[in-house]
């Protein structure tokens, strides 16, 4: 048994470490992964990497290549709006429990981690930022099932190349959303804080597609 969950510990930090890889660029959408290299770079068997790369592909991040082996798979146009389609609805209802449940301290949290947001040095550190200000979003909404759900998503979005604070002026307008979606949540108003996650949710395809237009270009 201690062999067994052994090797699903290796397996599950395996697929985290993959998706962060994606996340960050290190292995692209459409570049190809090999079982052995992965293994090498993480320092562990190849049993529990292809576990990770098994579970990756049931979930739909990864795609049979050309010949042998997976792709990092690549979203296309309509891909993205259905997946920012889906992460508006649930963002809101994310920033409609939170408005119910947060905390005070939940609250202040989100206003300091936001301002860390607001003054990153550059745009990886900002995303992570965002990750972990979303991340206590979703605590303060205290709803397992409904977390499980964003989460599922957002490790889709790790497919789409580059985060869109390297665009033009986002980091602020995303700041400044952060900052009404706060507001929101202070005064109590789900109604308010459901629009106001829609609304930053929007902004951000919309940042999104011009980046991706500015890449066909």
């Amino acid at each position: 048994m201690a062999k067994t969950g052994e090797r699903q510990m290796l397996g599950h930090s395996a697929y985290r470490s993959i998706l962060e890889f994606i996340r960050d660029g290190v292995y692209p959408p459409g570049g190809r992964l090999r079982e052995e290299e992965v293994a090498e770079r993480l320092g562990i068997s190849r049993t529990p990497v292809r576990e990770a790369l098994g579970r990756l592909q049931e979930k739909g991040l990864l795609e049979a290549a050309p010949g042998r082996g997976l792709a990092i798979a690549i979203l296309d146009t309509g891909q993205v709006f259905e997946l920012y389609a889906m992460r508006g609805e649930l963002e809101a209802l994310v920033a409609q429990f939170a408005a119910q449940h947060a905390t005070d301290a939940e609250i202040a949290n989100l206003q300091d981690l936001n301002a860390e947001f607001a003054a990153a040095s550059s745009p990886r550190e900002a995303a992570r930022l965002n990750r972990s200000f979303h991340a206590r979003l979703y605590d303060a909404a205290r709803n397992r099932y409904l977390r499980a759900a964003v989460e599922d998503l957002q490790e889709t979005i790790a497919l789409l190349p580059k985060t869109t604070f390297a665009h033009g002026n986002r980091l602020e307008s995303a700041a400044s959303e952060h900052s009404t979606l706060i507001q929101a949540l202070s005064i109590r108003d789900a109604r308010a804080a459901a629009d106001a996650a829609r609304d930053h949710i929007s902004r951000s395809l919309a940042t999104r597609l011009a980046m991706i237009r500015s890449d066909i270009s």
